[in-house]
């Protein structure tokens, strides 16, 4: 089978030129809890039973959801379910948020750091870590113990690594050269 990105391109990038611009945020959100049910393996098993129509799954789909879905996202899941691409689902969810961010100008930033950070210490670096990347963020943060003390930031293909860890690692350098 190909690769899931490969595969979820198109489904990703149709739904984006699809949406309206003032709604695409909102459907990033419906669209992930999509990806979360569509993750599980039993529901996975059902929906290759060749017994089972692609209508059975979609209305399995739609009660574990317990909302209707919007339109677009409906007509999305009867072409995924259709052409056989349930596993997919959480890849075209990922492209499609990160083709609505990079049209709001917001990039993901992955903030590794040696302590738990509390709501307010983000709040206080996340406004520096915007100015240096030059564009919004939306961070996750990752307990990374083994940095002993500062923060490693990776947003896209950019790093800023202000770890104990890296300043340590740049001495050990230096002094054997």
């Amino acid at each position: 089978m190909a690769e899931l990105a490969t595969v979820a391109r198109p489904y990703a990038r149709a739904l984006f030129e699809a949406a309206d611009p003032a709604t695409a945020r909102s459907l990033v959100a419906v669209l992930q809890r999509l990806a979360l049910i569509a993750s599980e393996p039993r529901l996975r098993e059902f929906a290759d039973d060749p017994r089972v129509s692609a209508r059975e799954v979609g209305e399995l789909i739609q009660g574990v959801l317990g909302e209707p879905l919007p339109p677009l996202l409906q007509g999305l899941l009867d072409a995924v379910l259709e052409n056989h691409r349930l596993a997919a689902m959480g890849e075209i969810a990922e492209q499609f948020r990160a083709l609505v961010d990079a049209r709001e100008g917001v990039s993901k930033a992955t903030i590794y750091s040696a302590f738990e950070l509390s709501a307010e210490q983000l709040a206080d670096l996340l406004p520096a870590l915007e100015r240096r990347f030059g564009r919004r963020l939306q961070a996750e943060v990752v307990v990374e113990p083994e940095l002993i003390g500062g923060v490693r930031v990776v947003v896209g293909d950019e790093v800023l690594d202000t770890s104990v860890r890296a300043r340590l690692e740049q001495m050990r350098t230096g002094l054997a050269a």
